[in-house]
């Protein structure tokens, strides 16, 4: 059962935790949390049975989080502030690797990371808090790679629309605050009716993975879980939206030998050996139930394979697994 501490916090209750235990039962050895946030899944890892838990999270501030709960698992769990694409520095030998992408509802809360377009904030978005902020990006790139990052990042067709917007705004004044991109982008988009999201969702969404390199890491986060699992060891990923959700399919249907190309023009994937096999056919879905006590998993998607005994296979590449994708952003 979850901990009461977790459901008392419904935005941070684990997404699909339910059906992953169901998939993976019976929970035993060491596990790798990919993305530790709040740590719901360690703990319904630790208490259902994993001997050790290998907890990553690029975000150095979501550690103090644990800090009320995580001498109960003295000598079982190891907090590491890292990207998930160096997991193997950690772990060598594990039975299970899960991932929960994207961005935590802790984030979106704490208006000084700027996340969100719903509260005013530097525009930020680093989920490390180094390297380039989104106002680098949007305040430096070209017009081409703006609209680029809104196209193939957030799926959002205005992308030229908005892009030419932002290099117009910006001859006179560069971008500073959520709120002042989000202006901007609401500006020159129709009004949204009753129901739909904000007309700035796509381009946060888009400016969070790119800031992020966000595909990149889900890319190599996957290989490197390749390597260290076991025979026999877990992949569990769970995506909140299709790109995402695209490179997770693509990448087990190359593993499992299902995945065909109808592109004559690329490379035949290399499907043999058959390195995982699928335990979820389709994604999972939350029920209606879920959705109604968490919001936030309205648009999430899980899928779980299992790895065989065959070595890890040559890393592929974005177009092997035939996912679009900008390159140079």
């Amino acid at each position: 059962m979850m901990d009461p501490d977790l459901i008392s916090q419904a935005d941070h209750i684990p997404v699909l935790l339910k059906p992953m235990l169901e998939n993976i039962s019976p929970v035993r050895g060491a596990w790798v949390d990919a993305t530790f946030g709040a740590g719901g899944y360690t703990r319904a890892l630790l208490d259902g049975g994993a001997e050790f838990v290998f907890a990553i999270d690029r975000d150095p501030n979501v550690f103090s989080l644990a800090e009320n709960w995580v001498d109960q698992y003295t000598g079982r769990i190891e907090l590491i502030n890292d990207v998930f694409s160096n997991l193997e520095k950690y772990a060598d030998s594990v039975d299970g690797v899960v991932f929960d992408l994207g961005v935590s509802s802790m984030q979106l809360d704490q208006a000084t990371r700027g996340f969100s377009f719903m509260q005013d904030g530097p525009l930020d978005m680093r989920m490390s808090q180094i390297g380039p902020t989104a106002a680098d990006l949007v305040n430096s790139a070209s017009e081409k790679m703006l609209s680029n990052v809104f196209y193939f990042f957030g799926e959002e067709r205005a992308s030229r629309k908005i892009a030419k917007a932002i290099i117009d705004r910006r001859k006179q004044r560069l971008f500073e605050t959520t709120t002042d991109l989000a202006k901007l982008v609401e500006s020159v988009l129709p009004r949204s009716k009753p129901g739909q999201s904000h007309p700035a969702t796509r381009s946060f969404q888009a400016l969070r993975i790119a800031v992020n390199k966000e595909y990149e890491e889900l890319f190599n986060g996957l290989f490197s879980a390749e390597k260290v699992l076991s025979s026999g060891g877990y992949l569990v990923v769970v995506t909140f939206h299709s790109i995402e959700d695209r490179i997770v399919k693509r990448f087990i249907q190359a593993r499992t030998g299902k995945l065909y190309t109808t592109n004559r023009y690329l490379p035949e994937p290399n499907i043999l050996p058959i390195q995982f096999t699928k335990i979820t056919r389709k994604a999972i879905k939350p029920a209606a139930s879920e959705i109604s006590t968490n919001s936030r998993a309205r648009s999430a998607k899980l899928r779980i394979a299992k790895r065989t005994d065959f070595k890890p296979g040559k890393n592929l590449t974005f177009d092997e697994l035939s996912v679009p994708i900008v390159g140079e952003y």
